[in-house]
């Protein structure tokens, strides 16, 4: 009896074994695979979408208010919204936390404030008066929580209009008696004094291609490099280029802040450039660029088509490996 128990609990081991793989038969042994090559991961960057976008500057800005933008914005699937300062309805605080509500609200980032202002004015009173004005403005940033502002040098104002500026592809005249040589001084002296305030805000400054001395990418690379802060960066605007214009995005592409995109459905509304997004879009990766892409469309189409449409080309030329 106890042979054959013996032998009974041999045989149910070696079946044990052989149904769990312990005793393999010959020739049943397999290698192990090779190790397989990890895929890269993609990131899109995150896309918001100027106010701007919406109005155009188009009639008064009451019939475009801020409120219906952010609305806008969140069901068409964007990020972030960047807010246009002369487009809001007020700077009293109640307005700005009312914005902030509905932006968190509606799932969006307050992720950019686009402002005006001019340094290239000979008055030191006229220039000083713009410091103030951009403490301000950086200030209203700061109480929306907004992480970057953009801003620009100023024109010398000797074009008979905006139009009149735009026919001439940016290029005016310095005022009478004076240079750009001047112009620089008063551009950098004026910014440096707006630099602390940025800082003590958590608000970095984003000096963009945006005429004046910001014409070409020499000149405003001229003004951060002066300045030398890592509260003063770019805005970099793909439509503002009128010549060379990949060299000159090359060119600041190092220091950019935030990319402002322009699209032209519909034909443009003072020009049309054919922009190459994918190129671009390598170029920012080239550079590890990581940050927003806001939306500026100024086409004639209706934005209500042409910004969607917009949101698809950035979506897929803007992204970065993990």
């Amino acid at each position: 009896m106890a042979n054959r128990r013996k032998f009974l609990l041999g045989a149910s081991l070696g079946v044990g074994a052989a149904v769990l793989g312990c005793t393999p038969r010959e020739g049943s042994l397999k290698q192990d695979p090779a190790p397989q090559t990890p895929q890269k991961k993609i990131k899109h960057n995150s896309i918001g979408v100027s106010t701007y976008s919406f109005w155009q500057f188009n009639g008064p800005k009451e019939e475009v208010p801020i409120e219906g933008c952010i609305e806008k914005a969140a069901a068409m699937g964007f990020d972030g919204i960047e807010l246009l300062l002369v487009q809001m309805a007020s700077e009293e605080n109640g307005y700005l936390q009312n914005l902030k509500k509905r932006a968190f609200h509606a799932g969006l980032d307050l992720m950019g404030f686009s402002t005006h202002q001019g340094f290239l004015n000979p008055e030191k009173a006229n220039r000083d008066e713009n410091i103030q004005k951009t403490i301000h403005q950086i200030e209203l940033a700061y109480n929306l929580g907004i992480p970057t502002m953009r801003l620009n040098t100023g024109r010398w104002g000797t074009s008979e209009s905006f139009d009149a500026l735009m026919a001439n592809k940016g290029i005016e005249p310095p005022i009478e008696g004076y240079t750009d040589e001047d112009g620089f001084g008063w551009v950098i002296d004026s910014i440096e004094q707006c630099v602390p305030i940025a800082k003590k805000c958590g608000v970095v400054l984003g000096l963009e291609n945006h005429w004046g001395l910001g014409r070409t990418a020499d000149g405003v690379k001229r003004i951060v490099d002066a300045i030398d802060s890592p509260w003063l960066q770019v805005t970099l605007d793909t439509g503002n280029f009128l010549e060379n214009a990949y060299e000159q995005l090359l060119l600041l592409a190092p220091q950019t802040y935030l990319v402002q995109a322009k699209t032209y459905f519909g034909g443009g509304k003072w020009y049309t450039l054919e922009i190459d997004y994918p190129k671009i879009g390598q170029l920012m990766r080239d550079h590890n660029y990581r940050g927003y892409i806001s939306l500026e469309f100024e086409g004639n189409e209706s934005p209500h088509t042409a910004v969607p449409k917009s949101l698809e080309v950035l979506r897929e030329a803007f992204y970065f490996e993990l």
